[in-house]
């Protein structure tokens, strides 16, 4: 079942275990290599990576707080269908949060940060179109470094804690539509910032905020075994709401 899904499911030494197992198994539920309605096991996991259960109860604590998995009483712990509310909410309050500090970066225009994120921007346009993956780390970094240079790391952790959904639908809209468009995305972000052009950083931010929004119908449509019941929420459109 699950273990036969790891890429690398070997732990580092001299590293907490706990954390570890949790960053595997939720990269695996976000890369859908578990996919919903799996059922995944305490005992099996601290068989396969020689390890007491308390670290994996760890793991599946937090992984039950992302509302990752859910635990059904007699049955065991699955991995949960992927909640539209959820992404619905996290991207709106990523696009808030992150609209705000593209405009604060806009106003310091910071030379260091434009070339590190023009060297992300090479990197992406150099990726193969499959390696999804690889292209998903070059993104994290991308807004990452953004709230790093804003000095906003607690308010990337806010996003990072609650976008686990998100994340999971956007690994799913990646394998369906070019890289290249939501780099051109990014680079229309680094531009407006290195011209201190606030109205195109606002405008560039908030299309690639909403890029998943105009995806997930589609998504919802050719993989509906994936998704909770719960209605999809309109496509938004960044001319009359941006």
């Amino acid at each position: 079942m699950v273990i036969n899904t790891y890429k690398n499911p070997l732990l580092k030494q001299g590293e907490s275990v706990g954390p570890q197992v949790y960053k595997i198994l939720r990269g695996q539920i976000i890369h859908g290599n578990l996919l919903p309605g799996t059922r995944i096991s305490e005992t099996e996991i601290s068989g396969t990576f020689n390890i007491s259960r308390q670290p994996v109860r760890e793991a599946f604590i937090k992984l039950r707080n992302e509302g990752l998995v859910e635990v059904r009483p007699q049955r065991g712990t699955f991995i949960t269908r992927i909640r539209i509310d959820a992404v619905s909410d996290a991207r709106f309050i990523r696009e808030a949060i992150e609209a705000d500090i593209v405009q604060y970066l806009v106003e310091q225009s910071n030379p260091l940060l434009v070339s590190k994120l023009r060297s992300l921007l090479k990197m992406q346009r150099e990726l193969l179109p499959l390696e999804i993956d690889q292209f998903m780390e070059c993104d994290e970094q991308f807004h990452r470094l953004l709230a790093e240079f804003a000095g906003k790391p607690i308010a990337w952790k806010v996003i990072s804690n609650m976008k686990a959904h998100l994340d999971r639908v956007r690994h799913l809209s990646s394998t369906i539509k070019p890289i290249e468009r939501l780099v051109n995305q990014h680079e229309a972000i680094v531009d407006a910032i290195e011209k201190k052009d606030k109205v195109a950083a606002d405008l560039a931010i908030r299309e690639h905020m909403r890029e998943v929004l105009r995806d997930l119908p589609l998504i919802v449509a050719r993989q509906p075994e994936l998704f909770s019941e719960y209605g999809v929420p309109d496509i938004v459109n960044l001319e009359t709401t941006g």
